[in-house]
């Protein structure tokens, strides 16, 4: 192995190598870090780089400027401070390019073939004379366009790598550029970056700022300020709203441009004259009364307006049509149920199958052990002997098999429900498809966004009931709006809640613990100091630890040792550590790399994107191509071969992702609360901290307890959990949803 001699090595002068990159060991998407191993020019042995280097391959030649280091274990490494690449220029670099799996349909063995008979004119031949890639056996005419398109992709994609990357812009959104915008994703970052951050998951306004100014965009510019208005908008959808008042959005945008309020003014009113962005009430105009407009107005993205107003119409619509429903004499059916069960139901039990059955709409809340699944059943019961045609869903697949689970009939996600349909971009059911039920009840209806609730409102025929159960104590939705509470709030529908513990949970320390955080209780139940000391006969426990690093590192004892030793958990499938916040010493991304190392250990460094075969991970965007939603948990598999994907295995559904996809998959041994909504798992572990005084809410506190199933742990400061039991006040969120439900329904199309 060439290395440096001691004298070098003790100094640190920029030195410079040449060579050819052999294998990528690590590369970390995000901010380009790269170990790799290379072969200086007219060396025999290889070395190891290390830096950022952002879209290198193999094959590749690359001029590094840099400085040796000895590492304790790894020995003699060149740290890269800055480098230059170009395509190989030798046969033996061509060939090890061209049979990385950088270009589809180009493997090791097409690769050989390819470079033995063309030679240093390889990719002169790949790139303007595509059609003699004829001349080698197996290659059709087929199979050279395909390898042409591919190659000029990739020219594409060095070219957006090259450019964006002093912006910490990762390969996995560079490649989703080019996939969007094709070769002219080049010329639309030149001329247009707000685009690319209003069209490209990841890139984000802040990037398409910095990129605007560098290329002398002015501050005040139109571009700017438009881009400024409908980011910060997009910003507040993040936190669940779905409007702004007027002035406000003045204010923030403001501030986040360093720009004059006047100017700002000027742009929203054009922004609202192209419908880019919509008021409520509609009929306010900026221009016939400004004054009025900036003072009474809320802002939505279009996409929300529509939401909301299919989600109102609908409503309407359904309340106002006859029930489809053959004659059910309810007294009886619900005496019939009481039979099936075994059981007497209790007066609040019974009053919600009734209602469930004479009402077009009904919202059924509570808490655990408040008897929901009694009523769900017991009403699935009556429809399925009354020939109903009854559908079950829930907004995630966890929630959905539970919801299978307590009811005995199928149930599925909303998502598959209304059927995606990839060639159209969007749902096969809708106002004018509309689904074949007779009955819809939908599970776990606190994670109701609006844009979801919007497509299943409008695929419901009219003669069709709707069953909404949710829990209104949990966290709202992950998507903005708040669907579920603002249908409470009009008073349009029938609405029952259910607050009564029944016998069979009273035992649970993790039922009456979650009750009695609603009540204001601020003290936790059941603390220890050591896991050696807590009998574990309860449900609950609470370990004190007030120090984060020691928190984290009870946390990974409890995952790696004493949950699986105790009650034969599966270290990476039953247990869920759930954190309040993803950042800090005690947050998801510390967790998760702690978790890693404990419980997926590997003598490699982890793959692109920081994965492992066998790692646990979340899916953070709706895929409705491959059928993978915000919050799904999967596992990786074992990469096969050099091959640039990944195989995911959702609970048994296996899907292919490559680099592109890998933007929106993390690492999920630890999840954010937010995140766990509408799942259940085994084991929950939660720590929690003072430190996590911002997300601290009596809200997120019982959602996370009420995520566990058999043993919830929470490891931590008891102080902590007074601070999250006092913090009653959810924050609110503005939506327009209310008014609109008590505004009478304009037509279609409106």
């Amino acid at each position: 192995m060439t290395s440096p001699d001691p004298a070098r090595t003790s100094s640190t002068p920029t030195e410079g190598l040449t060579g050819v990159l052999e294998r990528i060991v690590f590369f970390n998407e995000e901010n380009h870090y790269c170990i790799a191993e290379f072969r200086p020019d007219g060396a025999d042995e290889k070395v190891t780089i290390l830096g950022n280097l952002p879209g290198v391959q193999c094959g590749e030649t690359l001029a590094v400027q840099g400085r040796w280091q000895r590492h304790p274990r790894h020995g003699d490494q060149f740290r890269v401070d800055s480098f230059n690449s170009r395509l190989p220029a030798t046969v033996y670099g061509i060939r090890k390019y061209l049979g990385s799996g950088l270009v589809p349909g180009i493997g090791r063995g097409y690769a050989k073939k390819i470079v033995d008979h063309f030679g240093l004119d390889t990719f002169k031949v790949i790139s303007q004379e595509s059609a003699r890639l004829k001349e080698i056996p197996g290659i059709g005419a087929e199979r050279a366009r395909s390898i042409k398109a591919a190659w000029d992709d990739q020219c594409t994609l060095r070219d957006v790598l090259v450019f964006l990357q002093t912006y910490g812009v990762g390969v996995a959104q560079c490649s989703r550029l080019v996939k969007r915008y094709g070769h002219e994703a080049g010329t639309i970052l030149r001329t247009d970056p707000y685009r690319a951050a209003r069209e490209i998951p990841g890139i984000g306004f802040r990037t398409a700022d910095k990129i605007a100014i560098n290329l002398g965009l002015g501050n005040d510019s139109p571009a700017r300020l438009d881009a400024g208005l409908v980011y910060m908008l997009e910003q507040l959808q993040d936190e669940g709203h779905t409007s702004c008042p007027a002035d406000a959005l003045i204010d923030r945008t403001a501030e986040l441009l360093q720009s004059g309020p006047d100017l700002l003014r000027d742009r929203l009113a054009a922004l609202v004259g192209r419908r880019d962005l919509l008021p409520h009430p509609e009929s306010l105009d900026p221009a016939a009364d400004p004054a009025r407009f900036f003072r009474e107005a809320s802002l939505q993205l279009p996409v929300f307006a529509r939401a909301e107003a299919q989600i109102a119409r609908a409503v309407h619509r359904l309340l106002a049509a006859p029930s489809g429903l053959p004659p059910i004499k309810t007294d009886a059916a619900v005496a019939w149920a009481q039979d099936r069960a075994g059981f007497t139901f209790d007066d609040r039990q019974r009053e919600a199958v009734r209602e469930a059955l004479r009402h077009k709409i009904l919202l059924l809340t509570g808490g655990p052990g408040t008897g929901k699944t009694t009523i769900l059943r017991a009403l699935s019961e009556i429809l399925r002997a009354k020939k109903v045609r009854l559908h079950l869903a829930s907004p995630t697949g966890r929630a959905a098999q539970r919801l299978a689970e307590a009811t005995g009939g199928h149930a599925q996600t909303l998502h598959r429900l209304l059927r995606f349909d990839p060639a159209e971009g969007g749902f096969s059911h809708d106002e004018s498809r509309p689904l074949k039920t007779e009955f819809l009840v939908i599970d776990e209806a606190s994670m109701l966004d609006a844009r979801l609730s919007a497509a299943v409102f409008r695929a419901l025929p009219s003669s069709a009931h709707l069953l909404l159960v949710g829990d209104t104590d949990q966290l709202p939705s992950v998507g903005a709006g708040q669907v579920l509470h603002d249908l409470s709030a009009s008073g349009l529908v029938r609405s029952i809640r259910l607050d009564t513990i029944y016998r069979q949970r009273q035992d649970s320390l993790i039922v009456t613990t979650a009750h009695e955080i609603n009540r204001g209780r601020t003290a936790p139940p059941s603390v220890v100091s050591e896991p050696s000391e807590a009998a574990f006969t309860p449900d609950l426990v609470f370990f004190d630890r007030s120090d984060p690093a020691a928190a984290v590192d009870l946390v990974v004892r409890l995952c790696r040792e004493i949950l699986p030793q105790r009650f034969g958990f599966d270290p990476v499938r039953d247990i869920q550590v759930l954190a309040p916040m993803h950042r800090g010493p005690a947050g998801v991304e510390i967790l998760n790399r702690r978790l890693q190392e404990a419980l997926n250990p590997s003598p490699d460094p982890p793959g692109p994107a920081g994965f492992r075969p066998g790692d646990k991970v979340l899916q953070t965007r709706n895929n409705y191509e491959k059928g993978v939603f915000n919050g799904d948990i999967g596992l990786v598999r074992p990469r096969r071969g050099d091959a640039p994907t990944f195989e995911i295995d959702f609970e048994g559904e296996v899907h292919l992702y490559d680099r592109s996809d890998l933007a929106d998959l993390t690492l999920a041994y630890a999840i954010s609360i937010h995140k766990s909504q509408g799942s259940e798992y085994p084991a929950v572990v939660i720590p929690l901290l003072k430190g996590h005084f911002m997300m601290l809410q009596r809200n997120l506190l019982y959602t996370a307890i009420t995520r566990g199933k058999k043993r919830v742990i929470l490891v931590g400061d008891p102080a902590a959990f007074a601070m999250a039991v006092r913090n009653a006040d959810s924050r609110t969120r503005a939506t327009r949803l209310r008014e609109r439900l008590l505004t009478p329904p304009s037509p279609p199309g409106h």
